[in-house]
């Protein structure tokens, strides 16, 4: 089912951004926005060490770059930061409507974000979003980290492989999937469902909550079903970005055909 939105434009995320620099840094980060030709180039600050490792994606590229020492980046980013000698200013990638993301999904689930604050976190899911096979992440425009920084060295290069849309409220973020023909699942500890058992349609979406608070009430009663991860330990809960990854791995298996069908 096609909505009014279909045809938006699509939008360049995080407009606020424009107040502040979108900075990559870390050679995974980097080398593979240097391999993504719509990722824009403004300046790339390499020391000699991080030039060797980069030096097929630069060949690649035809790109000139700036001669940095390790401490000069320790203080531009912060002494803490683990930067690996490279740091790439650029732009943010535009950004997916939800219909755009629909199109895309091929059958492979969508992501969706419940105020994920930590970068670390956020990074690490769509890192494993990129392994799995994930269409798309969502996330709320706000209570959600920058798509730079911390977020892309967590994930390691999946910015540049997997669409990232941002909204404005998520709940009718939500209506909207489900207008799309989504079934939207939300994963919550509490939920008498399985998620191993739980099927899942071409057109998915699974949504995951933040750290400790998990999904907020208004996100529950949105989604069309609660499931949880079935553990046998004697700790019952998993981190945000762990239980996106088993999540993410039992939907690639049902995908795939390497899983029974559910019960």
């Amino acid at each position: 089912m096609r909505d009014k939105h279909h045809h938006r434009p699509p939008r360049r995320a995080f407009e606020a951004s424009a107040e502040r620099p979108t900075l990559l840094f870390g050679i995974h980060a980097v080398e593979a926005a240097l391999g993504n030709p719509k990722r824009a180039i403004r300046a790339l600050h390499l020391t000699d060490n991080a030039e060797h490792r980069l030096k097929e994606v630069l060949a690649a590229r035809q790109l000139a770059h700036i001669r940095v020492q390790p401490k000069d980046l320790d203080r531009r980013l912060g002494a803490d930061t683990v930067h690996q000698g490279a740091l790439l200013e650029t732009e943010l990638l535009s950004e997916p409507t939800l219909a755009e993301l629909a199109d895309g999904a091929a059958g492979r689930p969508l992501i969706v974000l419940d105020q994920v604050t930590d970068p670390h976190n956020a990074g690490a899911i769509l890192r494993s979003a990129a392994v799995f096979g994930c269409a798309g992440v969502i996330m709320t425009r706000r209570n959600s980290p920058p798509l730079d920084g911390a977020l892309a060295k967590s994930a390691s290069g999946a910015l540049e492989h997997v669409p990232v849309a941002l909204v404005q409220n998520l709940a009718r973020a939500i209506a909207e999937l489900k207008e799309l023909d989504f079934i939207v699942l939300g994963l919550d500890g509490e939920a008498p469902g399985l998620l191993e058992a739980t099927p899942w349609p071409d057109r998915s979406a699974l949504v995951l909550g933040a750290e400790g608070k998990g999904l907020r009430q208004l996100t529950r009663e949105s989604c069309d079903q609660l499931c949880r991860i079935a553990t046998d330990g004697a700790i019952a809960s998993l981190n945000v970005s762990n239980a996106a990854a088993v999540a993410l791995h039992v939907a690639a298996m049902r995908r795939l055909g390497l899983m029974g069908p559910a019960s």
